[in-house]
């Protein structure tokens, strides 16, 4: 009986061998890929200054912000993979740094400490948004021993960035620019009464992050009121400008509004288009590039806005019986299409850090040739959404010299030497900062 029960057990042990045996195996989950980290910290900054924020932060300190991450981002990153030159030369930071560390990690503990001490009002989202990295990264098949050493990294050059921008200036940017209280013709006066009106005027005085002193990339000026070219310039922006009753015609118009957008807004999603086929190393550096050349093209070019004092369209054409033309002709009504900015009109804002963003663009990647496109979408009510493609970056930076006449903000003038004082800005990072090692 006992031999049996025995002989039954074996068969039974066999016949479930074989089920099991016939059973397919699940293969071992695969590992995701993280998100590229610099990318996505980049957005993470965009939704906090952008989108949180009501109104947007202006380009005078979202600028500054975005160089700073991203500053601390390159060089955690760069720590670890040993490409090119540090930004800032901290051996605390290299003597961290190991080859086998998370560059993600590094990525995005370096952008999360560096928002934290920008924007502290925003903690929770931004220790969110790191946790979410951790949990990417992990996902991803990451170690905890490479996540924590990319991390340290990370801290590191965040805490390197913060205290080498302490006391720079930014605190103090929102002041009013000096101007004459009985200006002669020409002079820049604000248009509203209050900060509203006349700020930003500080921003001369932050500290730049590659140039030595902004006075260096000054332009030649504005023309002459009383001359002939004044003169052309002046009848075209108070023709093609004017909110009502212009010549443009409506693609000129889309183009005005178009560019009208927040221009560290409208290139960031620029950005993220060129930055999706561009590894994520690679990434920190150019957008440490881009943000930290537009933060000193900035710089440079309110220096200059602040020397040349140089009235906008709307006093221009409203004051034109001052200027000394008989070719120029006041309108006491004009009005310009878009919003007229709060400081002075020489040289270009958009042009200056939209030339030295192009520039980096056109040097990073090698060549001018590129594909992409963007678009400015309005509240309700307001106008359509409006999409703009693009096949060279230059074509961008001519169409956005156009674009502020258009939208009679700028006289040629003022655009055609912002965009100069841009690439220059640009072709000074591009001789002394990152540089291969």
């Amino acid at each position: 009986m006992n031999g049996h029960r025995s002989r039954f057990r074996l068969v039974c042990a066999l016949a479930a061998m074989v089920i099991v045996m016939a059973i397919p195996m699940s293969p071992p989950a695969a590992a995701v890929e993280a998100p590229d980290q610099v990318l996505a910290w980049n957005q993470h900054a965009y939704h906090e200054l952008f989108v949180v924020k009501s109104p947007p932060q202006p380009p005078p300190i979202s600028i500054f912000n975005f160089a700073i991450m991203h500053a601390a981002v390159y060089d955690a990153v760069n720590a670890i993979d040993g490409g090119y030159d540090p930004y800032l030369d901290t051996p605390a930071v290299a003597a961290l740094a190991d080859p086998s560390d998370s560059v993600g990690a590094a990525a995005a503990k370096a952008a999360q400490v560096t928002l934290l001490g920008l924007v502290p009002e925003a903690a929770t989202a931004i220790n969110g948004y790191y946790t979410q990295s951790v949990n990417d990264l992990m996902a991803a098949g990451e170690t905890t021993a490479a996540i924590d050493g990319g991390a340290a990294v990370g801290q590191a050059a965040a805490e390197a960035i913060l205290a080498a921008r302490t006391g720079d200036g930014r605190s103090g940017i929102l002041v009013p620019f000096p101007f004459d209280p009985t200006p002669e013709p020409g002079d820049w006066v604000p248009l509203a009464a209050g900060p509203a009106g006349n700020n930003f005027g500080g921003t001369p005085d932050v500290k730049p992050f590659f140039i030595e002193d902004a006075g260096d990339f000054a332009t030649a000026g504005p023309l002459p009121l009383g001359s002939a070219e004044y003169a052309v310039e002046f009848n075209q922006v108070k023709d093609l400008g004017r909110a009502t009753g212009s010549t443009r015609t409506q693609d000129q118009t889309n183009m005005a509004l178009f560019w009208g957008d927040n221009p560290p807004a409208m290139w960031s999603r620029i950005f993220w288009q060129l930055a999706d086929d561009v590894s994520m190393v690679d990434n920190a550096r150019a957008f440490a590039m881009l943000w930290m050349t537009q933060a000193d093209a900035l710089i440079a070019c309110f220096a200059d806005k602040e020397a040349k004092d140089f009235w906008r369209p709307t006093t221009a054409v409203r004051m034109a019986a001052t200027d000394g033309n008989p070719a120029t002709a006041p309108d006491a009504e004009w009005t310009a299409l878009l919003p007229v900015p709060p400081y002075p009109e020489h040289p270009g804002g958009h042009t200056c850090v939209s030339s030295s963003t192009v520039r980096t663009l056109r040097d990073f990647f090698g060549t001018d040739r590129m594909s992409f496109s963007a678009t400015r979408t309005f509240p309700p009510g307001g106008p359509a959404p409006i999409t703009r493609t693009f096949t060279r970056f230059s074509e961008a930076i001519n169409e956005i010299r156009l674009a502020r006449v258009y939208g009679g903000l700028h006289f040629m003038t003022a655009d055609a030497q912002g965009a100069n004082l841009g690439r220059k800005v640009a072709d000074y990072r591009q001789a002394h900062y990152f540089q291969p090692a």
